[in-house]
């Protein structure tokens, strides 16, 4: 398997994650990162953030010692925008806000939202109907814990299209609808900005879904709301 380089620069390597494919070992005798070191013969890569294994997308990776920390400093520091894209065959509590709560551990591996503890989580959203009951969701974490947009569109009624574990309808998806869209990070002063849409899922290249994507290659300039840091 050939995966597919998105930029490729002295400080790091952008790359387009496959859905299903494990970033890190875990139980598996070779991770994404095994095949992206064995593809690219880099003898220094280092991510600077995680993707799950459902997900597809923009993953980031460090080309030195040193970029590996400034941008781990900027994921930490809540500095990188973020944007993914999911879809759901269920109608949503509601079509666009925020939802937040606290991610606490539940049975299997998995996680619910609570309204107090720790860690919290912020998520702003907008949606989108694509018709025959499919909805576009434009989702904005503002905090990154494990399984959160999964947990925050369960918690919404709306669990993504393909995702088993938290619920979706669909008992043989080609996939999870979950898609790192867009991320927005620094290199030195200058401000680099991606966009990727999604390359894998029926669904996801239907052409209800490319003509509303069409209209979001900028997410970050809809009009979001601005939450004060220290609330996070």
């Amino acid at each position: 398997m050939k995966i597919i380089i998105v930029s490729d620069t002295a400080d790091y390597l952008l790359v387009d994650k496959p859905a299903g494919f494990s970033v890190h070992r875990d139980q598996q005798l070779v991770s994404l990162l095994d095949l992206l070191r064995q593809q690219t013969g880099y003898p220094y890569l280092a991510p600077v953030h995680r993707l799950d294994q459902a997900t597809s997308g923009l993953w980031l990776l460090a080309k030195t010692p040193a970029s590996a920390a400034a941008l781990s400093a900027q994921f930490e520091q809540r500095q990188v925008e973020k944007y993914y894209l999911a879809l759901s065959d269920k109608k949503p509590s509601k079509k666009q806000g925020k939802v937040e709560g606290a991610l606490v551990k539940a049975r299997a591996g998995s996680y619910r939202l609570a309204r107090s503890g720790e860690p919290w989580s912020v998520t702003q959203f907008f949606s989108y109907g694509l018709g025959d009951g499919c909805r576009l969701f434009l989702l904005k974490p503002l905090t990154g814990r494990t399984h959160q947009l999964r947990v925050v569109m369960r918690s919404l009624g709306a669990p993504i299209l393909g995702d088993t574990r938290y619920g979706s309808s669909q008992s043989q998806p080609d996939r999870c609808y979950l898609h790192a869209y867009s991320l927005a990070f620094s290199v030195g002063s200058e401000l680099i900005r991606y966009t990727l849409p999604p390359a894998q899922g029926t669904a996801f290249l239907a052409e209800p879904c490319q003509q509303r994507l069409a209209e979001l290659s900028a997410p970050w300039q809809l009009s979001w709301p601005q939450i004060e840091k220290g609330k996070l």
